[in-house]
């Protein structure tokens, strides 16, 4: 380990369909490295190359799933090898009924991994669930997606793995109006009455995390008065939902392209609570990412 400290492992595994991907993308948002879909075998090699690096991770999820059959039956010995260089992994396993992910296939018209073989959609479901049987019986987390939708996949990954001991996990998110409001936002704070960057044709092709733009918004005397309100709130309110033992909050910001002052406000917010001790901030820009 050369000293450094043991990153955080979480290998997620589960049936084609049962939300592996959105899965992913909210743990990107947590602050894991992610990768997708990395043959089991390769795992060992992968973690000591992240170890010896320069920057090495301190948190890392990566996807294994049926789409290299082989490999299945080599993951328990592979997890053991895994223990051994000190990275401790976890297994997070996703699942839904077959009727779930037959109808989730029909409204995507995506291809099942494992049609490849000449299997028809519900013989290719039936394979994959008996391929990955083994991977379920040894994972440290079960979730049946069947009954959730994309949001509330998302706020149980965020409850599951969000969060240090017990605490509050914060997700500030930037957005456009125009594509809509976030549906699991806790609280929504518009940036429209802001002087708007998009007019200034050196910052258009920018947005809220770079320099200039920050810069820019820094010299309103608007905005610092709009994000201090809104920094007085949080710091008011924050403390109290996590009181009533509630696990996350969505904070959102929106503006017209979601590109510039939602942006500028969800980085300036959050570095804020980071700075005020919250130990789990993530930060996810919808429009960007």
């Amino acid at each position: 380990m050369n000293g450094r400290e043991v990153p955080t492992m979480l290998i997620v595994s589960g049936m084609s369909g049962s939300g592996k991907s959105g899965a992913l993308h909210t743990l990107e948002d947590l602050g894991y490295y992610c990768v997708d879909n990395l043959p089991a075998e390769l795992l060992p090699e992968f973690v000591r190359l992240l170890q010896n690096g320069e920057s090495a991770p301190s948190k890392i999820a990566v996807v294994i799933d049926a789409r290299s059959l082989s490999d299945l039956a080599d993951v328990p010995t592979v997890l053991s090898r895994l223990g051994a260089l000190g990275a401790n992994p976890r297994l997070l396993y996703l699942e839904a009924r077959d009727e779930v992910i037959l109808r989730r296939y029909a409204d995507t018209r995506r291809r099942h991994p494992l049609s490849h073989l000449g299997l028809v959609l519900a013989d290719a479901i039936s394979l994959d669930r008996q391929a990955l049987k083994p991977l379920r019986q040894i994972a440290d987390i079960r979730i049946d997606t069947s009954e959730l939708n994309v949001h509330q996949m998302r706020r149980r990954v965020l409850a599951e793995f969000g969060l240090s001991g017990t605490g509050l996990s914060l997700l500030f998110q930037s957005f456009a109006y125009r594509h809509g409001v976030p549906p699991d936002a806790d609280f929504v704070f518009d940036a429209r009455v802001l002087p708007n960057p998009h007019w200034d044709a050196r910052l258009r092709p920018l947005s809220g995390r770079d320099p200039e733009v920050r810069e820019h918004l820094d010299a309103e005397p608007d905005v610092i008065a709009y994000a201090g309100q809104v920094q007085a709130f949080l710091d008011s309110w924050l403390p109290k939902l996590r009181s009533e033992t509630r696990s996350y909050a969505t904070i959102a910001f929106g503006c017209s392209g979601g590109r510039h002052r939602s942006v500028y406000l969800a980085e300036r917010l959050a570095r804020h609570c980071r700075e005020s001790g919250w130990a789990e901030v993530a930060v996810h820009h919808r429009e960007l990412d």
